[in-house]
């Protein structure tokens, strides 16, 4: 009788064992599948596909340092320059070697419509090529002409350009069926102008597009009303319209009338925001959409993109693709009016 007690307290014992081994098991696979991700492990990368001090090499550098600053992302961050054929040269790279890099991210703004479907933007990938994570800021086209133009509103100028478009030259910071270019097309395209007979003349960079309108070397440019803001405070231009949908309240800018307002149906926005790659885990997805949405809650964020002179405009993933779709088309639109698209 003895014995058989025994014999029970012991195949008693082994049962329970075998059921905490059971349950252990159970536990370590738990945490391999069930329990919450890691992400991120590894130090992260923001590429700013540009070279140092231009609009993607700061927004980048503001990104990661309000993020770490706020302990929002705790693994290390770093910003890394790849310039080279508008982002083109990185996205090549980008597109085909880092599909499932969680730990590599990017800037990037309209080029990466326009590089992809010009004809000759020298990239055959674009915004699918990758997963938008989220738009940060904006900012809006404008026409802008010296301070003593004859020309004082839009309609003036869109009238004049209608009647004889190469007495009119147009100048931008960047190349033909670039950012600049569009943002000058655009309104003329809306007012019945053809966009191939206006006389656009390409400079190196916005800043030199400027000096050539205050030395009269061109009646107007098309540049981000960002980068005039100096000049308009000083008196020395005249913005005659910018292509958002409403005014803006910002002290510099709410008394300049949108394009939309003089009756030109012309909008567009210069954004910037950040990208993943196309093959992005759902964990790390999960991450970026938490920590950005925080990160443009914050009074840290705010405070730069009033320190930088930016427009805040914080879109998630799912309506930031939504947007770049529509964006995409007007953007190939106006490619085909200029007989540029692919």
């Amino acid at each position: 009788m003895k014995m058989k007690r025994t014999f029970a307290l012991l195949a008693t014992g082994a049962l329970a064992i075998g059921l905490a081994a059971c349950t252990d098991s159970s536990k370590e696979t738990g945490s391999k599948e069930g329990s919450k991700s890691k992400y991120p492990e590894k130090a992260i990368t923001v590429v700013a596909p540009s070279g140092a001090g231009g609009g993607w090499d700061i927004t980048a550098r503001t990104f990661v340092k309000v993020l770490t600053e706020t302990k929002l992302v705790e693994q290390s961050m770093t910003v890394e320059n790849k310039p080279g054929g508008g982002g083109a040269t990185f996205m090549a790279q980008y597109a085909t070697q880092d599909t499932k890099n969680n730990e590599k991210l990017f800037v990037n703004s309209p080029p990466i419509l326009i590089n992809n479907l010009k004809k000759e933007g020298n990239s055959p990938f674009g915004y699918k090529d990758t997963t938008p994570l989220a738009q940060l800021t904006r900012d809006y086209g404008a026409l802008v002409v010296a301070k003593d133009s004859k020309y004082t509103d839009l309609k003036s100028l869109l009238t004049a350009m209608k009647e004889a478009p190469a007495s009119i030259n147009l100048a931008g910071g960047s190349a033909p069926g670039s950012m600049d270019h569009l943002i000058g097309v655009l309104p003329a395209y809306k007012f019945g102008v053809d966009p191939l007979k206006v006389k656009y003349i390409p400079y190196d960079g916005g800043g030199e597009a400027l000096t050539a309108l205050l030395g009269g070397n061109a009646d107007v440019i098309a540049t981000d009303v960002s980068s005039v803001k100096e000049q308009l405070k000083a008196g020395k231009v005249r913005v005659l319209g910018i292509t958002a949908a409403e005014r803006q309240k910002s002290e510099e800018l709410k008394d300049i009338p949108t394009m939309k307002e003089q009756g030109v149906d012309a909008e567009f926005t210069i954004w910037r925001g950040v990208f993943g790659p196309k093959e992005m885990s759902k964990d790390a997805q999960a991450y970026w959409k938490d920590s950005i949405d925080k990160l443009a809650k914050s009074k840290e964020w705010k405070d730069e993109v009033k320190k930088q002179g930016w427009e805040e405009e914080y879109k998630n993933s799912d309506d930031f693709k939504k947007f770049l779709g529509e964006q995409e088309k007007q953007i190939q639109e106006l490619l085909k009016a200029l007989n540029m698209a692919k």
